[in-house]
């Protein structure tokens, strides 16, 4: 029986603290979720009853409230109430008079006068209970419950064994002493804490109650001012859609009553001065007791003192800032105050702040109206923070210079809003500058500035140029005929051709036109950038001219932002290093290029390094390094919303290599759901490249081949002939070989190694090598296969590619095994694949060794439960090498040799080294 069923709730960023909490119910266990109010612990709890409510034959329930925490016996009421009369007759007369007066308040009951029987009586009643089949006790707000409920319950729950009785609870960890609440649960119940959610999850969680369409740099402050708590998220973000007017720019996001009740009553205990030293605190962007005594509070540490008693403040036990215990705090104290008060505090701030850039941006907000002198300030703090690499702030700075400068001047306001829109698109709030673009089309009659505003909407499309293709004929009718703005026109409809429409050759064309039209312009910086792009287009196209219009494009002067920036010329000439192998170059220079964006804090950049520096680890059989830092370019990327589908796809090839081949399928797939959204044909090859490779990976040849057969027919399409661009080839080779198809495949390597030879590409050619092997073995020539396997190997090893060279080991030692050609051990592929931290291909190593043992001084019979790690330690053993030797030669550490030791141990029957020695020696004693 259940007294109620609960409402199913759509739960966001909660999987892992789910899976915990699973298990622990999947054994009989209970659970605790402890968190903040507002973390969504009730609706974490609801989750997990509903899951087991199928399973229990009867859920009691209760939620407590702080309102009724005094009145004894409430939550036993709830909790018991409905299953009075199925247990109460089984029950000893004292046990059910004394449960029958707690629970309906017919006659007197106390704890003091009816202790044991009421003790006795709850677990009897929930012995009796599971008796007819599993009970699930849930009980929401744990810390309101009255003590008498929580002293009967934490009796029952001591005693009840083995007896199928499970408690879900939540309470709230505010109070520092939360673990006592514990008592009322059994002694093995599982604490789950609940975390603030991230900034990623709180814009999902927003998409997903409906206030969609916030531009990001808002959701940023929602994350910020609500600490990740979804309550205070979703709160925010309804102020936000209520209001009509949102807040200024550098001023806080407006705070609603709900919220403010939850953290102002504690300040009707303070003293006015404190309050408005607090005020001043929130107003400030880093307080310190120093600043606060430089704005005129003089007796700020007393009165910080005395907030921090009140839980205001935090306590810093070292350095000297003044910390809000929570966000929301700050903002709602500032949302409290009339507007004379905050201009106040800026107003003392703006003379206090050492800072040039907090200066002016308190002298902004403690002014009204336009000011020319405010204004002119403003513009100097936004190139001070631009040239600090902080182009977020410089946004700002420039949103408020807008705004305080009179409409007749100079620089005009427009102006200003679109610097503020191109440092935007720099900081990757491509909604912020996309939304100032089109308000600045809607007034603006200069060309120059139309056509500025036109290429920040089209940035802001990013891959989705399909989107923005009206914006192209009025950019071109805006621009006339002066050179300088057709030229930034040309440039983006390269990039759409690339994209929207595939062509290589009109892209190309495109760029180089834009290269000269910026030339006539004298605009050295869109001139560089063309070229850039040309340069990168004839790379990919394996078009003769890529070197000559490199060096055009490396050529004095240079411009610092087209250096770094990810389509410029340091970007086309890394790509150039990559793909002729000279792989130690290439990663110097996108170190040095990441280095630089993130000092210039240009976050699209930075995502697309992230990337590429993935991209060289992994050509370097770095797998472990380069699940990190794909892992880290995605994180950034839906943090920003920049590049999610190419981060997914480098993420999904990382993954198939050195991480979780199912996670590697996911993102594939999401990367392939990205391209074709945008249109992008470009990446939609990428994307099923990756894929292609991580089914080959996971064992599906035929899905492998699918996808790699798709690939090829883009890339022809698309007129991309250098191999080295995806390197995809040899893995459809190798698939076709699989699924019998050696003929195709012999015809997919012979295309490919025309283009690679042509071009040079040595790392391509030695795969494909690898792949004819393959081919040839298939066709019944092993000999020949084995000694083409054999030189690829050394080839890829010479050439830096760890990776390509451990699967040619692996391929080799199948062939031997397969076809019984000499020595069949697979340890040399394992060790190479273990040096490179290619965990899943390790697996496939582990399961063809299991599949046909290794011959080794042991019997063979004792191997057929040892993974190839434990047969490597364990020859090595055999050797005389000690723990130490034996780590450093198969690239792990002494506690995992020693870990490894003791499973070989367990698995053989044996107990130490020697017999492992004895073995052997009775082995070749045989």
């Amino acid at each position: 029986m259940e007294p109620g069923r609960p409402r199913t709730d759509v739960l966001i960023g909660r999987e892992e603290l789910l899976a915990a909490a699973r298990e622990q119910l999947s054994r009989g266990g209970s659970v605790v979720v402890q968190g903040p109010a507002g973390i969504g612990k009730s609706t974490v709890l609801r989750t997990l009853a509903a899951e087991l409510s199928g399973t229990a034959r009867t859920v009691l329930r209760c939620t407590a409230t702080e309102s009724e925490s005094h009145l004894p016996f409430l939550a036993l009421a709830d909790l018991f109430g409905l299953v009075l009369d199925e247990v109460s007759a089984g029950l000893p007369a004292a046990q059910r008079t004394a449960l029958e007066s707690a629970l309906t308040g017919r006659g007197e009951s106390s704890l003091q006068r009816d202790g044991l029987a009421l003790r006795l009586a709850v677990l009897s009643a929930l012995r009796a209970l599971a008796a007819k089949g599993p009970v699930l006790v849930v009980a929401d707000d744990l810390q309101w419950l009255d003590s008498a409920s929580a002293e009967l319950l934490g009796f029952a729950a001591r005693r009840l064994g083995e007896t199928p009785v499970q408690m879900l609870c939540a309470v709230r960890t505010e109070d520092e002493d939360w673990d006592r609440h514990l008592r009322a649960c059994p002694p093995d119940t599982l604490a789950v804490r609940i975390g603030p959610l991230s900034r990623a999850q709180v814009s999902a969680l927003l998409d997903h109650r409906g206030y969609t369409g916030l531009p990001r740099s808002t959701v940023r402050d929602i994350h910020r001012t609500s600490g990740g708590n979804p309550l205070f998220a979703l709160e925010l973000g309804r102020a936000l859609a209520e209001n009509p007017t949102p807040p200024r720019p550098g001023e806080p996001l407006p705070v609603p009553t709900s919220l403010r009740a939850l953290v102002l009553s504690r300040l009707e205990m303070l003293s006015d001065e404190a309050r408005r030293t607090l005020l001043v605190a929130s107003a400030g962007a880093r307080p310190t007791p120093a600043l606060l005594h430089a704005a005129g509070r003089e007796n700020a540490e007393a009165e910080c003192a005395q907030a921090a008693e009140l839980g205001l403040l935090a306590t810093e036990p070292e350095g000297p800032a003044v910390r809000f215990a929570h966000p929301l705090i700050s903002a709602a104290l500032y949302a409290e105050a009339p507007a004379q008060e905050r201009r106040a505090a800026h107003a003392a701030l703006s003379t206090a702040a050492s800072d040039p850039i907090e200066r002016a941006r308190h002298l902004a907000l403690a002014s009204s109206g336009t000011d020319p002198e405010v204004a002119a300030r403003l513009a100097g703090a936004a190139e001070l923070a631009r040239d600090r690499g902080a182009p977020s702030v410089a946004a700002s700075l420039s949103l408020l210079a807008a705004r305080h400068t009179p409409a007749d001047g100079e620089p005009a306001p427009d102006d200003r809003r679109l610097e503020a829109a191109e440092d935007a698109i720099t900081a990757g709030e491509v909604d912020l500058a996309r939304d100032i673009a089109r308000e600045v089309l809607t007034r603006a009659t200069v060309p120059a500035d139309r056509v500025r505003a036109w290429m920040v909407v089209v940035e802001a499309a990013g891959q989705a140029l399909g989107d923005v293709d009206a914006v192209f004929p009025q950019a071109l009718a805006d621009a006339g005929d002066d050179p300088r703005l057709l030229a930034l026109v040309h440039y983006q409809l390269a990039w759409r051709a690339l994209v929207v429409e595939g062509d290589f050759a009109e892209a190309r064309e495109e760029a180089a036109h834009a290269a000269e039209l910026a030339a006539r312009g004298r605009d050295r910086r869109t001139e560089l950038m063309s070229l850039a792009f040309q340069s990168s287009t004839e790379t990919l196209m394996g078009h003769p001219d890529a070197p000559v219009t490199i060096k055009r494009a490396m050529k004095e002067p240079q411009d610092p932002y087209v250096a770094c920036h990810h389509n410029g010329v340091g970007s086309a000439r890394f790509r150039w290093l990559l793909m002729s192998d000279q792989l130690t170059e290439a990663r110097a220079t996108i170190t040095a290029l990441l280095r630089e964006v993130r000092r210039r804090g240009m976050v699209e950049s930075e995502v697309h390094y992230l990337r590429l520096l993935a991209e060289t680890e992994l050509r370097a059989g770095h797998c472990g390094r380069a699940l990190d830092l794909a892992r880290e370019s995605l994180r950034l990327a839906r943090d920003t919303g920049i590049g999610e589908g190419a981060s997914a796809m480098l993420a999904c090839f990382a993954e198939a290599s050195g991480g979780d081949t199912g996670r590697a399928l996911a993102l594939a797939r999401e990367a392939v759901e990205h391209a074709e959204e945008d249109g992008d044909q470009m990446y939609l090859s990428r994307a099923l490249a990756a894929l292609g490779y991580a089914q080959f990976v996971a064992g599906d040849a035929q899905a492998a081949v699918e996808a790699l057969r798709r690939v090829r027919e883009l890339e022809q399409g698309l007129g991309i002939t250098d191999p080295a661009r995806g390197r995809w080839h040899g893995d459809l080779a190798e698939a076709l070989v699989l699924v019998g198809e050696p003929a195709e495949a012999q015809q997919v390597i012979d295309v490919a190694r025309e283009h690679a030879m042509r071009l040079g590409r040595e790392s391509v050619l030695a795969v494909l090598d690898r792949s004819e092997a393959l081919v040839r073995a298939a066709r019944g020539d092993e000999e020949a296969a084995a000694v083409r396997l054999t030189s690829a190997q050394d080839r890829l090893a010479k050439l830096g590619h760890g990776l390509e060279e451990a699967r040619a080991a692996f391929a080799l030692a199948r062939l031997r095994t397969t076809r019984r050609q000499g020595p069949t051990s697979y340890d040399e592929a394992a060790r190479l694949f273990r040096r490179c931290r290619a965990l899943p291909w390790l697996r496939l190593v582990d399961a063809a060794a299991v599949a046909r043992p290794a011959e080794s001084g042991i019997a063979p019979g004792a191997l057929d439960g040892l993974a190839t790690m434990e047969r490597q330690v364990a020859a090595l053993v055999m050797e005389g090498a000690t723990n130490r030797e034996i780590a450093a030669r198969l690239f792990v550490s002494v506690k995992t040799v020693e870990a490894t030791l003791t499973r070989v141990y367990r698995k053989l029957g044996i107990r130490s080294r020697v017999d492992i020695v004895r073995l052997a020696a009775g082995r070749r004693a045989r």
